[in-house]
């Protein structure tokens, strides 16, 4: 069975997708981002999805595409911000190097801007994204082999670091 080199997890605007298209290139690996396989699956971008089928067929959608790319991808892995609210999900990235992207609220509104493509930012990005960071922050921890801060920091220097975590 193939397995990622690793498997970024976070809230919106940590930067899985900016950090994790560096650090794969870094290693010389793919890089893959499960939202873009839903996206590719569906026929259609994630905001169509949840205004056409509603955010559970989402979901539906988004722990199919976990399981099969935890199975099939050999290189850095970028998880969609939600996809650790799935038990199915958590309990598979049991025995993945799971790095954690933690990011502070400022930060985070900054990187999403006013949730543009984001439809659980829709409304009231600031107060949701909260809201979504401190109901998530224990099931991200939970699932993580390392936690990496990435507030005032470019996407360079923290793939540098997931890097060097690698390494060891």
């Amino acid at each position: 069975m193939t397995k990622p080199v690793c498997v970024l997890v976070g809230p919106p605007g940590s930067g899985k997708s900016t950090v994790g298209a560096t650090l794969a290139a870094a290693l010389g690996v793919p890089f893959r981002d499960t939202d873009c396989d839903i996206e590719a699956l569906a026929g259609k971008p994630i905001p169509e999805i949840f205004v056409d089928e509603g955010e559970d067929h989402f979901r539906t959608l988004e722990r199919a595409a976990v399981v099969a790319a935890l199975t099939s991808h050999h290189g850095v892995l970028a998880l969609g911000g939600g996809a650790i609210l799935a038990e199915e999900n958590r309990a598979a990235l049991f025995g993945h190097t799971v790095v954690y992207l933690s990011v502070e609220l400022p930060d985070a509104v900054k990187r999403v801007g006013l949730g543009a493509g984001r439809p659980l930012l829709a409304i009231n990005p600031r107060a949701t994204l909260k809201h979504l960071m401190d109901q998530r922050r224990p099931l991200y921890t939970e699932v993580a082999t390392a936690t990496v801060v990435t507030d005032g920091r470019t996407p360079a220097e923290i793939a540098a670091e997931i890097e060097s975590l690698l390494k060891h």
